[in-house]
């Protein structure tokens, strides 16, 4: 065999050439309950009886023992990090340097496991020692190509600079084997230590019970870890009454039927008031045959007679299916043909296009509240059975296919979802929650509801009074609200408000935000702002009847990121990898949720319903769902959110997580938001744009330098665009779409806009700064005859464009006035008249 000084030096060097442009570096979970600075070591040793049937398998495969130790290191590498390529650093012989090796846990078997470590031991022996780093130093790589170092020789024990945990191996009396892991108290703790020397027992123990076993389908957690997880990590076990939530709702009638139960504008029900019109209304659905889980569909305004309407169907056995009347009328037809609705509970100027969605569906059937009301039904208790598994709603989301699909959720899901969000979030007789959001919104029917449990009432808030920041804030005052629900970029507009124009919210306690992440400066601002009420962070998705956690806040978190929060009541929730199986603790995994929360799948669509709701494979006759979100736990037993599987991308061969990047992002001090998309040069090359909003534009080489300190330099965008907002959906989340349509008109090298049109008057001017600040849009790029709305405005952001002008205009000015120059010349009219007067 020809030593390291009989190779040429070109051939070393194009070797380690091609290892370190490969990249990948393969990171650790972080799990130190209580970091500090300093190093501690673990070790465990290994039966001669273990270590004699790991030689025979080694000998089996023509491979030394270091082959096989090597095997089950990257198998326990590849379940930290969730990768199937790892990189490690190796100690090819004793007293050596450790160098790059990268493995692949591919193989179909430990035995072709341990086969591709010994090639790749082989490789690597001629070259180890070629000075690697001055070569990485060479090629302007900052970042170390690893940061976990396998010593098979059982050398020195030395922890360079950039290394965080070092796993050796050597041989002791009679035979055994002592694995020995020295590691940073920063990263980990004992705890956290000894369960990776556990895994790397348990990854060998496989090898020498089943070579031909397949090690991706392989757990290495031991009993106590997985019942930690499956048991110590889910919600708090909680008795609920064995009742419906309507029938809970009538025994509250009954304690008081004068109490006020909702209110929308100048109008109020009592309890009584309420319960009888539900009554009416359900002896009417009756009247016309419903079945028992028979959908019946509201089309309404979000009022009284909305409540009123999902309450009947809850009383009356029916599953409620909410459509807005503002949906187009093949939306509305699809979801009606879809969900096998028969029944439509409408309203008089709620029917411009259910009427023509109706008439393509002969078999449905619609029926005005009105005239539902004057039939004159009785309005006691209806007293129809309604058992736990018992559909509820349907509530259709969209599909990454771009079919919607009509998630169905059950009875106890719904109750069970209910009573979490009264006790997470402190809802008390007498209290008032905010109904904001829109009817196909699934938390739209907690907000509606959930009051009526503990003889609250509900304060239904008007969406002209949304779309008024300052009305939303007086109703929020003069409705003496406790308990608010929105998304974070409505927040956002609410604060910028709050902050410009102070204002006491003395019935206030306690707001919650959902729907999209939640960024740690959000929280700053609020605390900064509001110090005496809390935020509550609120993660769940349609299918598993809504929230399942909750992180109800009164600080600012500690953490980089805001976490989802713990488990609510009675509910499961799993990181797991592709097989199902948990994934070792702070390890990153698809999230997964069992037990009551989850639905029963899609209406009538069996073949998306059994890709994501499974049987749960560690609990008998529970549903599990996969949500295709990914996170991981935290040491402190809460969940982090890291991005969706649909969000991966392959960035020079590279599988990316463009979540990843944009939570490091965010993580940027003096960062708002942020997004990363994906742009092609003229080449046809793809490469990373990233956008962010802050007060000021940061230096690029500063962004660059925080990014690199926590990802691989694939991952760090090419471009950084800064704006003092990011455009929104409709649904207040940001538009991807406009951003990445944005990255194509722009130079990826010199970040040159495309050129525009300058604007003539000051005022222009002024709405030129303005609308590109609102739109996320860099100003060269906004012209005078720019339309508002065209250019990726929607409702939200016109109430932001509002506040940036000091409200010189209002909501529906700029509606009437969406193009530049004539917003501009209303703006000049008011200011004249003003002057005038």
């Amino acid at each position: 065999m020809n030593t390291p000084m009989d190779l040429p030096i070109d051939a070393a060097r194009e070797f380690w050439r091609g290892v370190l442009a490969a990249g990948g570096l393969t990171t650790i979970p972080r799990w130190a309950q209580e970091s500090g600075p300093g190093l501690s070591e673990h070790a465990v040793t290994l039966s001669g009886e273990l270590v004699a049937r790991l030689r025979e398998r080694a000998t089996e495969s023509g491979a030394p023992l270091s082959s096989v130790l090597l095997a089950a290191h990257a198998k326990v590498l590849a379940a930290l990090a969730g990768e199937r390529d790892v990189v490690t650093g190796y100690v090819a012989s004793p007293g050596g340097r450790p160098v790059p090796c990268r493995l692949t846990t591919e193989p179909d078997s430990w035995r072709t496991l341990v086969k591709e470590a010994h090639w790749v031991e082989s490789e690597l022996l001629p070259y180890q020692h070629f000075p690697v780093d001055d070569l990485r130093r060479e090629l302007g790589l900052a970042e170390a190509p690893f940061e976990v170092v396998f010593d098979p020789t059982g050398g020195s024990d030395d922890l360079p600079e950039d290394t965080v945990l070092r796993v050796s191996a050597a041989e002791g009396h009679d035979g055994q084997l002592t694995l020995r892991l020295r590691y940073r108290r920063e990263v980990l703790d004992a705890e956290a230590a000894a369960r990776i020397a556990g895994y790397h027992r348990a990854a060998l123990e496989l090898v020498a019970a089943d070579p031909d076993a397949e090690p991706q389908r392989q757990s290495l957690l031991s009993a106590e870890e997985l019942h930690f997880q499956l048991v110590g990590l889910a919600g708090p076990h909680k008795e609920l009454p064995n009742r419906r939530f309507h029938e809970l709702f009538e025994a509250r009638v009954a304690r008081h039927p004068d109490a006020v139960a909702a209110v929308h504008g100048d109008h109020e029900w009592t309890y009584r008031e309420l319960n009888a019109r539900a009554n009416q209304l359900g002896r009417a659905l009756l009247a016309r045959g419903l079945r028992r889980e028979g959908v019946v569909a509201v089309v309404t305004e979000r009022n009284l007679d909305w409540m009123a309407a999902v309450i009947a169907i809850f009383k009356a056995g029916g599953a409620y299916l909410p459509i807005e009347p503002h949906f187009p009328s093949d939306r509305i037809a699809t979801t009606l043909s879809r969900a096998g609705c028969e029944l439509v509970l409408t309203e008089a100027g709620s029917t411009t296009t259910l009427a023509p969605a109706l008439e393509s569906l002969p078999g449905t059937r619609s029926l005005f509240l009105a005239d539902a009301y004057t039939e004159d039904h009785a309005g006691g208790d209806l007293g129809i059975e309604v058992t736990p598994d018992q559909l509820a709603y349907i509530y259709f989301t969209s599909g990454s296919t771009g079919e919607p699909k009509g998630a169905m959720c059950e009875q106890a899901g719904m109750l069970n979802h209910l009573y979490a969000k009264i006790t997470d979030l402190g809802v008390g007789e007498g209290q008032v929650i905010a109904q904001t959001a829109p009817q196909c919104f699934d938390i739209s029917l907690w907000q509606l509801v959930a009051a009526l449990l503990v003889g609250g009432r509900t304060q239904l808030v008007e969406q002209e009074a949304i779309l008024d920041v300052a009305r939303f804030v007086d109703k929020i005052i003069d409705g003496r609200v406790n308990v608010v629900q929105v998304v974070p970029s409505y927040l956002e507009v609410v604060l910028s408000y709050l902050e410009k124009y102070p204002r006491e919210l003395p019935d206030l306690r306690c707001v919650s935000v959902t729907g999209e992440a939640l960024k740690k400066e959000l929280t700053q601002r609020w605390f900064s702002t509001e110090p005496g009420i809390k935020l509550a962070n609120a993660y769940g998705l349609t299918e598993t009847s809504d929230d399942t956690n909750h992180e109800v806040m009164d600080r600012v978190p500690d953490g980089d990121r805001v976490p989802l929060g713990s488990t609510i009541i009675n509910t499961n929730v799993y990181v797991v990898d592709e097989y199902l199986s948990p994934v070792p603790l702070g390890a990153p995994g698809e999230i997964v949720f069992a037990g009551v929360c989850v639905g029963r799948g899609y209406v009538n669509d069996p073949e998306r319903s059994g890709r994501a709701f499974l049987t749960d494979p560690h609990r008998a006759g529970q549903r599990l769902y996969r949500s295709g979100d990914f996170g991981r736990w935290l040491p402190t037993g809460k969940l982090e959110f890291l991005g969706r599987r649909d969000s991966q991308v392959k960035i020079r061969g590279f599988r990316i997580e463009l979540g990843e990047i944009e939570n490091t992002l965010l993580r940027v001090p003096g960062v708002r938001d942020g997004a990363v998309v994906i742009a092609e040069r003229a080449d046809r090359s793809k490469h990373l744009v990233a956008y962010y909003s802050a007060e000021r534009a940061l230096e690029v080489d500063e962004l660059r330098d925080v990014l690199g300190r926590s990802l691989p330099e694939y991952m760090v965008p090419s471009v950084f665009h800064w704006s003092e907002s990011l455009p929104l959906t409709p649904n207040g989340k940001i538009d991807k779409k406009t951003l990445a349509a944005l990255a194509g008109q722009r130079d990826p090298v010199l970040d040159r806009p495309v050129p525009s049109a300058g604007s003539a008057t000051a005022t222009e001017r002024r709405l030129v700064e303005a609308f590109a600040k609102v739109l996320g849009v860099p100003a060269e790029q906004i012209t005078r005859q720019d339309d508002f709305f065209a250019r990726g405005g929607t409702s939200l952001s016109a109430v932001k464009l509002a506040i940036a002008l000091n409200r010189e205009v209002s909501l529906s000015d700029i509606t009437r006035n969406p193009i530049l120059t004539d917003l501009a010349g209303l703006l000049d009219d008011k200011s004249r008249i003003a002057t005038s007067s």
